[in-house]
């Protein structure tokens, strides 16, 4: 793993900080910098439940709003199966598994050299 993954200088560091506190799964960062002009990171996990998604998205805005960064938007969030979190230079995806099997999106970014399993 990449040491930017825990950096400070890494604007996805916190969300990852807050996936590994409420204990979401399988954790990746991807660098989509040079494929996508909306974005640098996406930061996609996976929650057990719906209730776990939801308390993990709640997490992961206030955290933000903390530190002062703005949450440009939250989609998804009533059904807690699938939801993004927009934090400009960062996309969070909290899925349920289902629902991450079946959109695989680290598949459809490419997920490659520049791809980490954050820990």
């Amino acid at each position: 793993m990449n040491s930017y993954l825990r950096t400070a200088n890494n604007p996805a560091s916190h969300v990852i900080e807050t996936l590994n506190d409420l204990k979401a799964q399988d954790v990746r960062t991807l660098d989509v910098s040079q494929q996508s002009s909306f974005t640098d990171f996406m930061v996609i996990s996976t929650g057990s439940s719906t209730r776990h998604v939801s308390a993990i998205v709640d997490a992961i805005v206030l955290s933000a709003k903390h530190r002062g960064a703005r949450v440009l938007g939250v989609e998804g969030q009533k059904a807690a199966e699938w939801v993004l979190i927009d934090l400009g230079d960062v996309v969070v995806h909290v899925m349920q598994r289902t629902a991450r099997e079946f959109y695989d999106l680290e598949r459809l970014w490419g997920m490659g050299a520049n791809q980490q399993q954050a820990v």
